[in-house]
């Protein structure tokens, strides 16, 4: 071979995790040019297949995480090229969200997150509504009658998990990458691909592979339900309610409801066996809340009860960077990996593309997109 053609030679890039972050980042990465492989663990092993999907960043707005609301606005902004990039449009199952109360302490608890947390956003008095329950109604008839109000929050959407799974797998083949199914517990298992850069994204098992990983688990159930001709649709909206002074979530599927979530501290050896189970008083509660919220549930088959583990940082930030100069990271998101998949693909792209500080960090939020030793 010459030297001219082995110039041409595509650099191999192998992704070590097949969830949302791994396909995103490798989708990327086949697109700037670079021969990608993806090892895949298995779909019960990833934390996306466990979700809600959920885009909306006021959604995950709460006191004292204003870094990680600034970096979901900025990382939602990007979800539109993204769909048009997969070429699916129906992986979007929802656009917009109601933030819905059943009691006044409810009420007031949603009121204080609009007046001290979301007020601050930019654009935030454009996207976000009061509205009392008769428009709730209005925009959901089927919704429960102890629901007394809320806000409408527009953008807030959500997309379909499984479906963007299948979509991101579809379009990463397209563009001439390749998955293959396996666990990697030791990166030299990777030696006969002669990779030029490695990345780790491994979610629940990042820590398998970085054992400094400075991540702990938490876990969580997910319900899914299925309608029929004879039930209430789905709603149009995500309907995001505080009941009792607890959360739950009901996003839209073509085929019925994802309900959502519980969260306990996880165990990693569970995580491994791939046979978590769910706790009995957690999926009651889930499924008490969503039938208040959603009363028409109470005819819909319990098609699924999933339980999911989250790799989660310190500060909550995702963890993007280089271990050295060959592995690189994107872990550590927690319960937003769908939401933040095209920043931390965008912040991945630039660290293959220039590589240079080999320290792991978390995610910035200057232009530089990465800083060694968190926050800037």
């Amino acid at each position: 071979m010459s030297s001219s053609e082995t110039s041409r030679t595509p650099r191999h890039l192998v992704v070590v995790g097949g969830g949302v972050i791994g396909l995103t980042c490798a989708l990327r990465a086949a697109d700037e040019g670079w021969q990608v492989t993806v090892v895949d663990a298995g779909e019960h092993l990833r934390a996306a297949w466990v979700a809600g999907g959920m885009l909306g960043s006021l959604g995950e707005g709460h006191p004292g995480e204003d870094a990680l609301l600034e970096l979901s606005e900025r990382s939602v902004a990007r979800w539109p090229d993204l769909i048009v990039r997969l070429g699916d449009p129906d992986v979007v199952a929802a656009h917009d969200s109601l933030f819905v109360a059943a009691t006044a302490a409810d009420a007031g608890y949603l009121a204080q997150l609009a007046d001290f947390v979301w007020s601050r956003r930019p654009r935030s008095t454009d996207r976000l509504t009061p509205v009392d329950a008769t428009v709730i109604r209005e925009r959901e008839p089927a919704i429960g009658s102890r629901l007394r109000g809320g806000y409408l929050a527009r953008g807030e959407g959500a997309v379909d998990n499984r479906r963007l799974l299948a979509a991101l797998r579809a379009a990463l083949i397209a563009a001439g990458g390749r998955i293959e199914s396996g666990r990697i517990a030791d990166l030299a298992e990777l030696d006969g691909h002669r990779p030029d850069q490695i990345l780790l994204a491994a979610g629940a098992g990042i820590a398998d592979l970085w054992p400094d990983a400075p991540v702990h688990l938490d876990k969580g159930e997910v319900l899914r339900l299925r309608a029929d001709r004879w039930t209430v649709p789905p709603p149009l909206h995500v309907i995001r309610a505080r009941v009792d002074g607890r959360t739950v979530y009901l996003v839209p599927r073509s085929d019925g409801i994802v309900v959502g979530a519980t969260q306990y501290e996880g165990d990693a050896h569970e995580w491994r066996s791939g046979a978590a189970g769910a706790r009995a008083a957690g999926v009651a509660d889930l499924l008490a809340d969503a039938i208040e919220v959603y009363p028409g549930l109470r005819e819909y088959t319990l098609a699924e009860v999933g339980v999911g583990f989250r790799p989660c940082s310190p500060d909550g930030l995702p963890i993007i960077g280089r271990l050295d100069e060959r592995v690189l990271l994107a872990c550590g998101h927690g319960r937003n990996g769908i939401m933040l998949a095209p920043y931390t693909a965008d912040a991945f792209a630039a660290l293959l593309a220039e590589p240079g500080d080999e320290t792991p960090c978390t995610a910035d939020l200057s232009e530089q997109t990465i800083t060694t030793g968190g926050i800037g």
